[in-house]
């Protein structure tokens, strides 16, 4: 069986194993990112295509050709959230403009930027296996009908949610989370679509609940130009994506003779963040280690940081000779979680709640709630707080929701706390039971508080 050696193996060609790569190759080293898509459909993945602005990248591309190439609305500057039940709206500004960008040609941007940078790209390439031996080693995979071991000091997964990677290698004796199953992600659908007349609203992300703990997206690349779709979380009873979606279309107006442009579909993490997403010779970046916001389902920022730490602590640990030592690898989780990590773990605390509420009460509050303390909330923070005369006028909007709003209020106190906990973060995995002990804890407050079925 034919073999090729890199210094870093990259599995997945999207927005991690993209920055991953570019960053590996601009250190000098020898990099291979394996793309089970061909050349011309790398790039198109399912996505809802929102994101805060090429500032969240980090600058080991060139961020002003994403921005000129793939940056299709950057006039972002409210999200709005539909009550189901009476049409009514709620409107939240967002401190600073945002974007919706074409994701496939964000994509190709991305390899282009890769390419240029140094690295290889193999599309067409199906990883089968992982070669381990104690340590991984690299990765098994097919290619226009040939098998090649790709043999490396570092593979980097990148591969996506519920990459087969972790399947395949021996997780046992290290830290990897493995806590993982299907009742933790989001099934979800898209369209783009192109209207005949322009919205009024493409200066918003438009948001609405459904009926399984999910919501419908309208996110205008352009004011003709929408990438509409919707959610569920996988614990839920099933949900027709394509049907549910339609009919709301077909309920809306500015949608009368629409055509549909592209459609697509994927799962992805609504959870917490990997506890620790390394192993000996292995770092999984991205979806493939729940680095996604699992309010709002956005993993792209995040996704981009993750791909950019993994490569640099890549780098350090083949520098130093040390990449079958964990704890040589461990700064990478520490980066993570003391970053968006402790924001998505805290939101993740809502998605729990969530989970034993009901939808129509939750859309009662909802629309109770001052706008940014509900953009709090599913942003920026993954908490809140309220002065007084705020706290007073939400009462009164939420007179009939008292007991469950303040079970939600003690929520956002857990929260507050986890958040303290993933800022302390262990420095090495000796700490690592410890932490894991002291965060258990909060959860287990909040399954007691809420009635939720244990999520890990």
């Amino acid at each position: 069986m034919p073999a090729d050696s890199y210094d870093v193996v990259v599995v997945g060609g999207g927005t991690a194993g993209a920055f991953a790569a570019a960053t590996v190759a601009g250190e000098g080293l020898d990099v291979a990112v394996l793309e089970r898509k061909s050349a011309g459909e790398a790039g198109h993945i399912a996505c809802g295509d929102a994101i805060k602005g090429k500032s969240t990248f980090p600058d080991v591309i060139d961020r002003e050709y994403l921005r000129e190439e793939s940056f299709t609305n950057e006039n972002i500057l409210r999200a709005r959230f539909e009550n189901p039940r009476n049409d009514e709206t709620v409107d939240i500004p967002f401190a600073e403009s945002g974007a919706v960008v074409d994701r496939k040609r964000y994509g190709e941007v991305l390899l282009e930027e890769v390419e240029r940078a140094g690295a290889e790209i193999h599309y067409d390439t199906v990883v089968r296996d992982v070669v381990q031996n104690g340590a991984v080693e690299g990765v098994n995979a097919t290619r226009k009908g040939s098998v090649t071991n790709y043999d490396a000091e570092v593979v980097i997964d990148a591969a996506g949610s519920l990459s087969i990677l972790q399947d395949k290698a021996d997780l046992s004796g290290a830290t990897f989370d493995t806590n993982v199953n299907y009742s933790q992600f989001c099934s979800a659908y898209r369209e783009v679509v192109e209207v005949e007349e322009p919205v009024d609203w493409d200066d918003a992300l438009v948001f609405k609940p459904t009926e399984e703990l999910g919501y419908l997206w309208y996110f205008p690349r352009t004011a003709t130009e929408i990438n509409v779709g919707l959610g569920f979380q996988m614990n839920k009873s099933p949900m027709k994506l394509v049907e549910v979606l339609k009919q709301d279309l077909r309920n809306r107006a500015e949608f009368a003779g629409a055509t549909v442009k592209d459609k697509l579909g994927a799962a992805l993490p609504t959870r917490r963040p990997y506890d620790s997403a390394v192993a000996p010779g292995l770092i999984a970046a991205g979806d493939a280690a729940g680095h996604v916001n699992p309010t709002t389902g956005g993993g792209i920022p995040g996704a981009a940081k993750a791909g950019y730490w993994a490569a640099q602590q890549a780098v350090e640990a083949i520098g130093e000779g040390t990449t079958d030592d964990e704890a040589a690898l461990w700064e990478y989780n520490r980066k993570v979680q003391t970053d968006f990590g402790k924001r998505f773990a805290a939101m993740d605390l809502f998605n729990i709640w969530g989970s034993a509420t009901e939808v129509e009460e939750m859309v009662e509050i909802l629309t109770s709630l001052p706008g940014q303390q509900i953009a709090d909330v599913l942003g920026a923070e993954g908490t809140t707080s309220m002065p007084l005369q705020l706290k007073l006028r939400t009462a009164i909007g939420s007179f009939g929701h008292w007991r469950t709003l303040y079970e939600m209020k003690r929520v956002n106190d857990r929260a507050a706390e986890l958040k303290d906990i993933y800022e302390a973060f262990p420095e090495s995995p000796s700490g690592f039971p410890d932490w894991q002990a002291r965060r258990d804890r909060i959860l287990n407050d909040v399954y007691e508080l809420t009635g939720a079925e244990p999520k890990y």
